[in-house]
């Protein structure tokens, strides 16, 4: 390491400060949740609602039993067994989580809850963990949205959540060569604030980027805010640390390599199945200064297509490229005139981007695009308060409270998303809205509305966001869901779309990923697993059986 090379530490933040609380049965944050008055006014704009909210659950109303095992005593002051912090732990913030804990059935609950601080702690858990038929199930934010961070079906002896919380520090920053040394457990408001002072960023913001952590991106694979060039946590990594029962690796550092099979890829995306990220070097960026945004608003959906793939082909890669359906424009109040709507995002830190803004803007109105009038610069800063880039990029910030708000009326309110080549991505969306549509009136008796938007755009394909609104059945929303998702999933696989782009595997999407993975591939995942985790206590039925 360079002698430039400065180390930092980063603190918690008020955002994340212990005057607040997370919710441990839904989205974010405890009191941001909409109140009964607003579940009911949500309410009453989706038939077939109840005619009162079902009431926050009570983490004392679950019958949480004893654990099942005792830590030996040199591990004992890593490990927490309060019912409540348990409860927290036993699911992630999916639709059906959320419906399972407003009905005092949170599954699985763990037995232990363990928050190591560095990398040998974690080597000593899985140690204890193999020896005594122990489930580890690693656990980041917890805001995994496909069963991901749950334990299921399995026959372990008892259950440990791996907290990777505690280890939550940025350790080195080499400014000159943009990277940084980050523990897994980073939420993204403390990766960021460590970051800030050396003037760069990750630039990395998932929607969950509040409550997400670096190791829990890295393990999902996770996408990013940001529409085009670099949208996954993959291209960001230099470096991983990885401990497993059966050692501890840590890859090169390197720009780029041709030996071989990169080490790192057999661990991005592996959920915690192969082994637990625990540190990690990525490549950072410097923090931009100049910004531009714009909407432009569609008659049919069709050519709003053809122009976001125009953009997509050229070499302006805005940053944000996100296309709304006319449902989801209206629903995000981004319009209020049936148009398809085209958010636009530019950003640099070296150089003004009005000028690549006013392109794609051109290129938008030769496929029949038109601009609305909304001032430049960032969402949400004065003077675009009221512009559908700001409603859009409001909505996208509140939309899962909004969503637990409507689970407590007994709706079916949720998302998934996919990716496509341009070729397939027409048919397949007109597919979902009309089959997924068509399965809700089935099982319900109600119409559902499913909305599209685009979030991430590629030269070569796209992808699609669904989200579905519809009526539950009472007590019964998590089938409905499960029968609308194996809908959707024949419809991705039909089109060969993939099962997930950005929201993992996890246990949910296992089904579809079996398909999707060359048979090969799923031998050689097999041999990695048993020879990483002989005891085949890592995240049980996540990935591989």
């Amino acid at each position: 390491m360079t002698g430039t090379t400065r180390k930092t530490r980063t603190t918690r933040t008020t955002t994340h400060s212990p005057s607040r609380t997370r919710s441990w049965w839904g989205w974010g944050w405890a009191d941001a949740h909409p109140d009964d008055a607003e579940c009911l006014a949500m309410g009453a704009l989706l038939p077939g609602t109840l005619a009162r909210p079902l009431p926050v659950p009570r983490v004392r109303d679950l019958r949480i039993g004893r654990p099942a095992v005792e830590p030996p005593a040199s591990l004992a002051h890593l490990v927490a067994t309060d019912p409540g912090d348990r409860a927290a732990h036993a699911m992630g913030k999916a639709y059906r989580d959320v419906v399972r804990a407003l009905h005092g059935r949170p599954g699985r609950v763990p037995d232990l809850v363990a928050r190591p601080t560095d990398g040998g702690e974690v080597a000593d858990l899985l140690d204890w963990a193999g020896d005594r038929d122990v489930a580890v199930v690693p656990y980041g934010g917890g805001t995994s949205v496909t069963g991901g961070v749950e334990y299921r079906g399995g026959t372990h002896r008892a259950v440990l959540s791996l907290d990777l919380t505690a280890m939550g520090r940025v350790l080195e920053v080499d400014a000159p060569g943009r990277a940084a040394r980050i523990q897994a457990g980073a939420l993204g408001p403390d990766l960021e604030d460590g970051l800030r002072p050396h003037g760069l960023t990750l630039r990395h913001f998932p929607q969950s980027f509040e409550f997400s952590t670096l190791g829990g991106w890295l393990a999902t694979r996770a996408g990013g805010h940001y529409a085009t060039g670099r949208t996954h946590i993959d291209d960001f990594v230099q470096s991983l640390t990885v401990v497993t029962p059966a050692g501890t690796g840590t890859s090169w550092r390197l720009p780029a390599s041709g030996a071989g099979p990169s080490p790192d890829r057999l661990f991005l995306g592996s959920e915690g199945a192969l082994g637990v990220i625990t540190e990690a070097w990525v490549r950072l960026q410097p923090r931009p200064v100049h910004k531009a945004s714009a909407a432009v608003a569609f008659t049919g959906f069709g050519a709003a297509l053809d122009a976001v793939r125009a953009i997509a082909q050229s070499d302006l890669a805005p940053a944000n490229c996100r296309l709304l359906d006319a449902s989801e424009a209206a629903l995000a109040g981004a319009s209020h005139d049936g148009s398809a709507v085209l958010v636009l995002g530019f950003e640099s830190a070296d150089a003004p981007v009005a000028d690549r803004l006013e392109r794609a803007v051109d290129l938008a109105r030769a496929h029949g695009g038109r601009r609305d009038p909304v001032a430049d610069g960032a969402p949400g800063t004065p003077g675009t308060s009221d512009t559908a880039v700001a409603a859009w990029r409001s909505a996208f910030l509140r939309m899962p409270y909004l969503r637990d708000g409507l689970v407590r009326m007994g709706a079916v309110a949720e998302t998934f998303e996919t990716a496509a080549t341009w070729d397939r991505v027409p048919a397949l969306i007109e597919d979902v809205r009309t089959e997924v549509g068509a399965a809700a009136l089935q099982a319900t008796g109600y119409p559902a509305t499913v909305n599209c938007r685009l979030t991430h755009v590629y030269p070569d394909g796209a992808a699609p966001y669904f989200t579905v609104l519809a009526a539950g059945r009472p007590g019964d929303g998590a089938a409905v869901w499960d029968e609308l998702k194996a809908v959707a999933g024949e419809v991705l696989h039909r089109h060969r779309a993939t099962i997930t782009h950005h929201h993992a595997v996890g246990r949910d999407h296992r089904p579809g990923y079996d398909r999707q993975r060359p048979e090969p591939f799923a031998l050689a995942l097999r041999a990695a697993k048993h020879a990483l985790d002989p005891h085949g206590v890592l995240n049980p039925g996540v990935l591989v059986g």
